[in-house]
């Protein structure tokens, strides 16, 4: 087992250090400069588009889920472990500026989700059964026709059930176990069975009820996780301008913090900000499309620009919250960690330490920041899992036939509990390891697909033209026509 810890270790350093660095930013930057970026131009209208349109309640859909469910399962989705563990391991690993290489991620990783959700919408199939199934599997074969477009897709679909629908599952339970544990003493296995319990309840469901579970919990989650964070920097405002200060200095001069050479560290610090910012916002894996391909919207542009919103609420609100808090705590103004990383601190409890901080490391304030981390874990973990679950049952079904669901259920039921009993770094690693294999096949079918993309938007920024054009019209109709009624009058005015 130490064996194939090193070597799946090796392999993983070596996809975030060069592959899956060229894959995410080449990418991102390529559909940037194709679409125009998209991210910058389309913001407003996909502001617009989500919170114009905000229902806690999206009812029951004929067949797929509301736009803004669709969002909130694919906020699930992306708002994990990765924003709380995931980001406090880049920041210990690569120091602060790793916040920086995340925000850089994100940026181009908007047009590349934009892409991924124009391509879900456009290539989804409505089952006889009347619900909808979408995703990479399907443009993946529509990219590339015949046996190699076969083997593309069935390889991702391998890779995700594995990443997300058991070994992805078993890690967030994992992190639900070992915080609630923390905070409450309570054991994992008792936390696990209630964890199963509320998961299999939902997954009964289907897709319409994790729907309309993610529409309510993701808004609480992150209202909770917001306000609570902003409360904390309250305490800290006086070092938040130094905090912004540290991440930009070390996104560019990180030897300064982790030691060894300028290369070295540059390296470092931009591999973790890749890597965890692929974990925390998923752009370019190929997770959230899923969610996406059932959104009931007019055009897949509509879709494309609310998922932009979504790897924006991840990175650049909820991550960029907790670079700021630990940052803020345990960096700025001499904090513990301002001359690099230390024993007992980890990125398990990173979060909780800095917390803690602000009341000196006294008890109360020890159990206050293990509760509120507790909470805030169970909710982003929880939420993942049954996002993620979901997007492995569409691509086991696609694989295996919609009657081997249950298979698959059972065995996602059993990781769930087995990762809150179990905690094992090789599970950690080859979760990462097919989460980085899920990329390559998808960013292959969006490069391959881009024209479609590209068209999409022209489109969009036609039609609007021809709206414009025609609404020019009516007004200059209706000013002739008050011309006309005020001659009228003025001529009847005269003849009385």
């Amino acid at each position: 087992m130490e064996t194939i810890l090193k070597i799946v270790q090796t392999v993983n350093s070596y996809l975030t250090d060069y592959a899956l660095l060229i894959l995410l930013v080449g990418t991102g930057l390529f559909f940037t400069i194709r679409t125009k970026f998209v991210q910058v131009r389309h913001f407003g209208e996909g502001m617009r588009n989500v919170f114009g349109k905000i229902k806690f309640n999206g009812g029951k859909q004929k067949n797929g889920m509301s736009s803004f469910q669709a969002l909130t399962t694919a906020v699930a989705a992306q708002v994990g472990t990765g924003n709380i563990i995931g980001a406090c391991g880049a920041i210990l690993i690569g120091g602060p500026g790793a916040i920086f290489w995340m925000w850089v991620i994100a940026f181009f990783g908007m047009a590349t989700i934009y892409s991924e959700a124009v391509l879900a919408q456009k290539t989804r199939m409505l089952n006889p059964d009347g619900t909808v199934s979408g995703g990479p599997v399907f443009y993946i074969k529509k990219a590339f026709k015949g046996k190699f477009g076969k083997f593309l897709a069935g390889f991702f679909a391998v890779a995700i059930v594995l990443a997300l629908g058991f070994m992805g599952s078993m890690v967030q339970s994992n992190s639900i176990s070992e915080a609630v544990s923390n905070a409450s003493g309570i054991d994992g296995w008792i936390v696990g069975i209630v964890i199963a319990l509320l998961c299999t309840l939902i997954f009964i469901g289907g897709a319409k009820r994790v729907a309309s579970v993610t529409e309510k919990l993701v808004p609480i989650m992150a209202i909770v996780y917001l306000l609570g964070g902003f409360i904390i920097l309250c305490f800290k405002i006086t070092v938040i301008p130094e905090t912004f200060g540290l991440i930009f200095k070390y996104a560019f001069v990180p030897n300064a913090i982790i030691g060894g050479s300028i290369g070295y560290a540059l390296k470092e610090v931009i591999s973790q900000g890749a890597k965890r910012g692929l974990f925390s916002n998923e752009a370019g894996m190929g997770s959230t499309p899923h969610a996406h391909a059932m959104a009931n919207v007019k055009t897949p542009h509509e879709q494309g620009t609310v998922a932009m919103i979504g790897v924006f609420i991840d990175t650049f609100v909820v991550l960029t919250m907790t670079g700021l808090i630990v940052i803020s705590t345990l960096y700025a103004g001499g904090g513990v960690l301002s001359n690099g990383a230390i024993d007992g601190v980890n990125k398990s409890n990173m979060l909780s330490t800095a917390i803690a901080s602000l009341f000196d490391g006294s008890n109360v304030g020890n159990t206050i920041a293990a509760i509120f981390v507790a909470v805030c874990l169970t909710f982003f973990a929880f939420s993942t899992i049954i996002s993620w679950n979901l997007f492995g049952k569409i691509n086991f079904n696609y694989l295996f036939g919609k009657k081997a669901t249950i298979v698959y259920s059972i065995i996602s039921i059993a990781f769930i509990f087995l990762g809150s009993i179990l905690s094992n770094d090789l599970v950690w690693e080859l979760t990462d390891f097919f989460n980085y294999l899920m990329v390559i096949p998808n960013v292959l079918a969006l490069i391959a697909l881009s024209n479609v993309v590209v068209k999409e938007v022209k489109e969009h920024k036609k039609k609007k033209k021809e709206n414009l054009d025609v609404q020019e019209k009516d007004k200059t109709v209706e000013t002739v026509e008050e011309i006309t009624k005020t001659e009228t009058e003025l001529v009847e005015e005269v003849k009385e």
